[in-house]
């Protein structure tokens, strides 16, 4: 029995589909706020949904009992991630829930420091209170999600056929498709003896390589253009956090920027992946990316 708190949204949803696919039995705590039709979806798929006040100890506690593990796919800003997400974990611990996955999914925010990243930083603020829990957890790092590097990461620009990158054209970046989170999520809830830290990538790879692979793919020649260095960017994040702040955005533009320069900081290299330990996953590239990119266009 394996629980969700974030279950309605798009990572959660995956990782439901791949939880019952291996054939577990799935709950769902969703806010009673959430919306219906997506509470409903859950519902035909077979998850067990308890709708509650997911600042109730007590209610969310009731969800718990007899589960196996818990995972968080909870977003947010620290309301959330600090103080829905300790309440779920008071919440397993209380129930004698033997394990938990956090709300992590990204780089190694452990390796980096207060102020790098708003976001990053909730997490590993979350962390000091996870630590002292009686209870195993594991997280899981997977870089960054593989679908942004065609959208909402600007690193190839299509149109005047540039590959944009900062810093050493060289450093090579993780990503990771958000159905292989999923699926590798799953199969660590359903895992006993998953370890504290589990690292993941479906892709290793560098701005010169991504200009090849997006060069070859189309038959069209791409350039790499350097934007300038790690201080530059630094720069501009601070320049945008002044004049487009984005209040209330979990995500504005300045914040991808912040894990951009995170991404291409040495500190943020994966070694020792933990790709084979579920050797049914089939890992998609960045080629497989765009290739898929280039059918839909």
């Amino acid at each position: 029995m394996i629980l969700l708190a974030g279950a309605t949204g798009d990572l959660g949803g995956r990782i439901v589909k791949a939880l019952l696919a291996k054939g577990a039995d799935v709950r769902a705590v969703v806010r009673t706020s959430s919306d219906p039709d997506k509470v409903k979806a859950l519902e035909q798929l077979g998850v067990t949904v308890f709708r509650v006040d997911m600042n109730n100890l007590a209610e969310v506690t009731t969800a718990c009992k007899g589960v196996s593990c818990v995972v968080s796919v909870l977003a947010g800003f620290r309301d959330t991630i600090i103080g829905t997400q300790n309440v779920l974990l008071d919440a397993a611990v209380a129930a004698g829930v033997p394990r938990f996955i956090p709300s992590d999914y990204s780089l190694d925010f452990t390796r980096f420091s207060d102020g790098e990243n708003r976001n990053l930083d909730l997490r590993r603020d979350f962390h000091t209170y996870l630590a002292k829990a009686p209870i195993k957890a594991t997280t899981i790092f997977n870089g960054a999600f593989a679908e942004l590097i065609t959208g909402a990461m600007p690193l190839i620009l299509f149109k005047p056929k540039l590959v944009l990158y900062w810093g050493d054209a060289d450093h090579r970046m993780g990503f990771t498709t958000m159905d292989n989170t999923a699926e590798f999520t799953a199969n660590a809830a359903l895992d006993s003896t998953t370890p504290r830290y589990l690292y993941i990538a479906g892709d290793q790879i560098s701005p010169r390589q991504i200009k090849d692979v997006v060069s070859n793919l189309t038959g069209d020649k791409y350039r790499l253009f350097r934007a300038g260095s790690p201080i530059v960017l630094s720069g501009l994040i601070k320049v945008a956090q002044t004049v487009a702040p984005g209040e209330g955005e979990l995500y504005p533009a300045w914040q991808g920027m912040q894990y951009m320069r995170n991404m291409i900081d040495k500190r943020a290299r994966l070694d020792g992946l933990d790709n084979d330990r579920y050797p049914s996953i089939r890992w998609t590239t960045i080629k497989d990316v765009l290739t898929a990119h280039q059918k839909n266009l």
